[in-house]
Parts: C-alpha cells; structure tokens; sequence
C-alpha cells in the first residue's frame, strides 16, 4: 500500500515512449473562440491512477493529455540509487511490494498483473515468519507476544464485521482492542502491536477507523472476502518498481500527450470546460479535468480552484488523513545484524524506529550491507524536521542498544526521504479516521460541477492507500467519465451536501 505495503524511485531512465508508429492523436476540441484546446481531457498527475486513466482514455478513443510535475512517470512509485560507490543498488523510497498477489482460482491484484507482465524482478517478503525481536536491552524474543498481537489484530477485524451486519457506528481501532481486552502496557507489548497495524496503516490505533482498518486487510488479503491472498511481493528490480507503470505508459502514449516538469498551480472550471494554469504561467484548455493529486496536496491547498471548491468536497478533504510512511536507509562495510527477513525493535516509546529490514540477505542484495528501519505517523513527521545527521545519531544509538555487545561501525551511505515536506505529495497514503464516514467518501470521489473529476488511492473504498486502490479508481472513473464525453448515459458520482448524522444530538 501502502507505501511499504499498500502503495503499496529515481532511475535516470526518464519517461519510456515507444518508438514504434501509433495511432493518430484524436482531433482536439474547439474552444469558444475557435482554438483549439489542449485536450479533452487533462489528467493533473502521472502516478499509477493518472496513467491508467490515460490507458482507459485511450482504448476508449478519447482525446487526453498528462501533467505530471516530476521529470517522470510513476508519483508515488519512487526509486533512487543509493550507496557508497561500487557497491550501489536501486531501492524505493516509496511503494515497494505488491500485496496479495493471487491466489490460485481467485482475483489476482491488477498491479500483480502488471509486475508480470513487464517482467520486474520481485521476491516474496515473509513479514511474520522471519523476524527476531529486540527491546532497548538487546535481543529478547518476544515472538509470544507477536503471535498475540496476530490474533488480537484478526479479533478486532471480526469485532469490526459484527459491528457493521449490526449497522453500529464507527470507532477507532484503539477502542477496539480495548473491547476485544487488548489493553498493552509493555514495550514488547505495544510494538507488536504497532507491527500488525502501524505499519500497516501509517496510522495509530487512535487515527484509524476499526471498521475500514478491518476492510484493508480482507479486501486486499483474505480470498474469502473477495482479497489475492496473503503473500506479499517486494521489487528488487534494479530498473526500480516505477518500470511497471513506465513500461505499461510506454504502449500507448505519445511524446505530444505527457507534459513533465510541469507543475499545476491553478485549476479554473465551470459547466463548460476547464483551465489549468502552471507554474510556468502556461495555461492548459480542455473539456474535462480529471485531479489524480495526493490528498495531501489538496489538504494543503497547493493548489489553487477557482471557484473554491464546494464546502461538502472540502470538508471531505480535510476528514480524511494523509498519513507519512518514512524508510531510513544505512549501508555498513559488512553485515552485523539478524539472519531474519525482519527485526522489531521495542522502544520505551511507543513507535521509536520499531521495523526493521534487512536487505542484506540471500533473498534480497547479499552482500550489500544495507538494512532499513520504518516510522510512520507523526513521528515521521517528526524525524523529517531534524537534520540527516541528527537522525543517523538516532538510529544508530538505536542500533547500539539491539547490538549491544558488539562495536558498531559507522555507516558509509545513509538515505531517507522527507514525504510529508514534499509539496508534490505532502505524504504517502491516506488513512480513513473513525469520523471519515461513507457520506464523506461519496464526497471524496464526487464530481464538481460535471466538468471536475478526482481520482486516486484515497478515493477507493475498498482499497484506500493501496496501489490497487489506485490503479482501479483510475480506471473505473476514466470509464465513466468516457460515458459523459461520449453521450452515452452519463452518470456523474453525485454528492451529499450535509453529512449528517443517523440521529441528532441529545443535551
């Protein structure tokens, strides 16, 4: 998703255009005062939703063009090199696994589908069966605990789907461990439990919806919710997971219908069409404007509409969490740590660098000497307003106290990415909050004035801060926007305009 898991990086490759000849782009349309526009549709961001969209666009003969502002395609999908010098490897500062895969006569994730298709390089990531366990007195095995925090996890998804055949309202995951008698009060305790769901969600049990918590995990890896299946795929491709999407791009799109490097700065819209204005003062035309932006972006107003948009789109905006998902990267000259896939460490401070991974291994780079540690929520907030030096100093007394018998040598490449403070993301991956309600999430996705459309991880249901859940809202919004364009039936995703509640208020 998310990021680690569910959406779930820099390759100088640039974008891939196919040199073969193509179809004609369509004729643009005219504007009022007889120009021509720049395209039907303008789709603001190339992530996995903007080029599915475009793909959808495409089969479906429609006129498009997309702005994306990296010099790339791909968004969140993020690779870069990273190591001291004849010893580097391509790695992801963002979404790194396919979740769920397939299961043998079930669905199979559609980005699965892709990484197949193009032949990118992945391994299977065993997240519960290889892991040694750490507090702040060295090695401890706790594997007890874990498996504890394994069935209070799958306990609260059950509390969740009775609540829901019960039509009970929402509450916090939090309130549902206490229900269920999960009420954690040591260190081991607790990072067991960060494991099955803070590093899931980037979210703490407090911020997270029990109720969609509990759909993240069924619709993405439970075959008897309709989910692939419960393995879990890492790219190791050192072309960089972004090939994917890149590769796939690269069969239907031509040089004339990507702008890159081009940042949009404002939106203008109304009944009639659209104008997209770009940091460069270059402003676009076109009939429809599909946002694929981050909810991060439009929570944080980057971009400016004009009109505003509505008060009911707004306020499901600003609902929603746009949670941070931060992996810190170290290089040593050699190998010193666990022989696992993975290492929990156990902070007297709940969410302290508590995962850890270790590349390291026959399975991953051998020899590479790299092993990273992951913080989420508002302590990658946190980290990211601190100095790359500060936060090696951190990480490094952790790793001390996990070692503490042996001398830690210094590393020699150090890397993380700062995703909350990135004007162009402001985040990893949405969160739905237990106040995030469905009529919230109707107006999430709803369509302002039938000219304005949005798409994205965070507009999909069932799939929220997932790839897939990316990939399948740009496909099914382009499909119904094709509808609109074409005349045939259009149905616009209409909104609530108060969300209010089942009953009122008693004082």
């Amino acid at each position: 998703m998310r990021l680690h898991h569910r959406l779930s990086t820099f390759v100088s490759c640039g974008l891939l255009l196919a040199t073969t000849s193509r179809t004609a782009a369509r004729t643009l349309t005219e504007r009022s005062d007889g120009a021509k526009k720049d395209a039907t549709v303008l789709i603001l961001g190339g992530g996995v939703s903007g080029v599915i969209a475009a793909r959808t666009f495409h089969e479906q003969g429609i006129d498009f063009k997309i702005v994306e502002a990296q010099s790339q395609l791909g968004g969140r999908v993020s690779s870069f090199t990273f190591g001291a010098p004849g010893k580097e490897f391509t790695l992801e500062n963002g979404a790194n696994w396919v979740q769920g895969t397939v299961t043998e006569g079930g669905p199979e994730n559609p980005i699965w589908g892709l990484v197949q298709k193009h032949g990118v390089k992945t391994q299977d990531n065993d997240w519960t069966g290889s892991i040694t366990t750490y507090d702040a007195t060295g090695p401890v095995d706790y594997l007890d605990l874990f498996n504890d925090s394994i069935d209070a996890f799958t306990n609260i998804t059950i509390l969740a789907g009775e609540r829901v055949a019960k039509r009970q309202v929402d509450l916090s995951s939090r309130t549902g461990y206490q229900l269920i008698g999960s009420k954690l009060k040591t260190a081991q305790a607790m990072a067991c439990e960060y494991y099955q769901l803070d590093w899931e969600s980037a979210g703490t049990p407090e911020e997270s919806s029990l109720i969609t918590t509990s759909w993240a995990a069924n619709f993405t890896y439970d075959p008897d919710f309709g989910g692939f299946g419960d393995s879990n795929a890492m790219s190791i491709d050192q072309r960089g997971f972004h090939t994917f999407i890149q590769l796939e791009a690269n069969e239907f799109l031509q040089p004339s219908q990507v702008l890159l490097n081009s940042t949009v700065t404002k939106i203008e819209y109304s009944t009639t069409g659209a104008h997209v204005t770009l940091s460069n003062g270059k402003t676009l035309t076109s009939d429809y404007v599909l946002s694929t932006f981050s909810l991060g972006v439009l929570q944080n107003d980057d971009v400016e509409f004009n009109p505003p948009l509505p008060s009911w789109k707004q306020e499901a905006i600003q609902t929603m969490t746009m949670e941070t998902y931060t992996k810190i990267f170290l290089q040593f000259p050699n190998n010193f740590w666990f022989d696992t896939e993975m290492g929990l460490y156990a902070d007297p401070e709940r969410g302290r660098y508590p995962v850890w991974q270790s590349l390291d291994h026959p399975d991953f780079f051998p020899g590479s000497g790299i092993f990273f540690v992951t913080v989420t929520g508002d302590y990658s907030v946190r980290v990211e307003a601190l100095s790359d030096s500060e936060i090696q100093s951190e990480v490094m007394g952790v790793i001390q106290a996990m070692f503490p018998n042996i001398t830690i040598p210094e590393p020699i490449a150090f890397h993380f990415p700062r995703w909350h403070r990135n004007p162009l993301f402001r985040g990893s991956y949405s969160n739905w909050p237990p106040s995030f309600t469905s009529d919230h999430h109707t107006n999430l996705r709803a369509t302002v004035n039938n000219r304005l459309w949005f798409a994205g991880e965070a507009t999909s249901q069932k799939y929220f801060g997932f790839l897939h859940g990316a990939f399948f809202e740009g496909r099914d919004v382009a499909n119904a926007m094709s509808k609109c364009i074409k005349g045939k039936g259009c149905v616009t995703f209409s909104h609530v305009e108060d969300v209010t509640n089942a009953k009122p208020y008693t004082i």
